[in-house]
């Protein structure tokens, strides 16, 4: 009997109450020009998610597993990374979407750079669906001192090699555990790539996990201290963030 071929790229989608949404994000990744398993991870959904995912029920390519209890985006997408059998891992939140050919894109961006994770461009999406003119770039070498001052690696542009996913698993979920991962893989490998153009479309909302603006300084706070820094190197970085975020919302509309 012919041995099942591995996917490629693995893309880890976490759900929780999102059943309108994520069939969007699914067909988005199912739709790249390279060989994709796709693992939607419910988090304890309260709507039909269920139904939303019925139509994969026989899709090989989509495997749709369900936590027992909350364990938050980070647990969550770390479930998906632990099952998942392609080489790389791509995050992708409910709620946005790609282009096509993103991850044909990040796979020459890594192989030509040598890096292990490589982020993208993103062209802000309203909450309807509808797309705004505002795109926030991206470097496309990303250096630990500048993720730093600037956290400028969006979760939903991630691939990143599964093996470095699996060494730096996500955690403290009371901060951007994302950011975390970001920092302490650059912190390893050097750097990060990232491919200059809005292959993501970034869903906006202000009743996400960072959408009060305080609430995601907090949280960013709590990664300068997580990662070890003193009180000092803390206040730098974080005013270093703060002087950024005025910067992108304030004078670069």
């Amino acid at each position: 009997m012919e041995a099942k071929k591995k996917p490629l790229v693995s893309v880890v989608i976490p759900v929780h109450n999102a059943a309108a949404l994520v069939p969007g994000a699914v067909e988005s990744a199912l739709a790249q020009d390279v060989d994709c398993q796709v693992l939607v991870i419910d988090d304890c959904s309260e709507d039909d998610l269920d139904g939303a995912m019925a139509p994969y029920r026989d899709d090989p390519r989509v495997l749709y597993l369900k936590n027992r209890e909350r364990s938050g985006a980070a647990g969550s997408r770390n479930r998906g990374v632990a099952a998942a059998e392609g080489t790389y891992i791509a995050f992708l939140d409910a709620d946005d979407r790609w282009r096509p050919g993103k991850l044909s894109l990040q796979l020459e961006a890594m192989a030509r750079t040598g890096a292990v994770l490589c982020a993208t461009a993103r062209q802000m999406m309203r909450p309807d669906g509808t797309l705004t003119d505002h795109t926030i770039r991206v470097p496309e070498r990303i250096g630990y001192r500048q993720l730093l001052r600037h956290n400028c690696i969006n979760c939903s542009s991630v691939l990143i090699r599964r093996d470095v996913a699996l060494e730096f698993p996500m955690g403290h979920e009371d901060s951007h555990e994302d950011y975390i991962m970001w920092l302490e893989v650059v912190r390893k490998y050097g750097y990060a790539c990232a491919v200059d153009q809005p292959l993501l479309l970034y869903r906006m909302s202000d009743t996400g996990k960072s959408g009060s603006k305080l609430h995601s300084a907090k949280m960013t706070w709590k990664v300068y201290r997580y990662m070890g820094f003193g009180p000092v190197r803390s206040c730098l970085c974080f005013c270093s963030y703060a002087l950024h975020g005025v910067w992108k919302h304030y004078l670069h509309k």
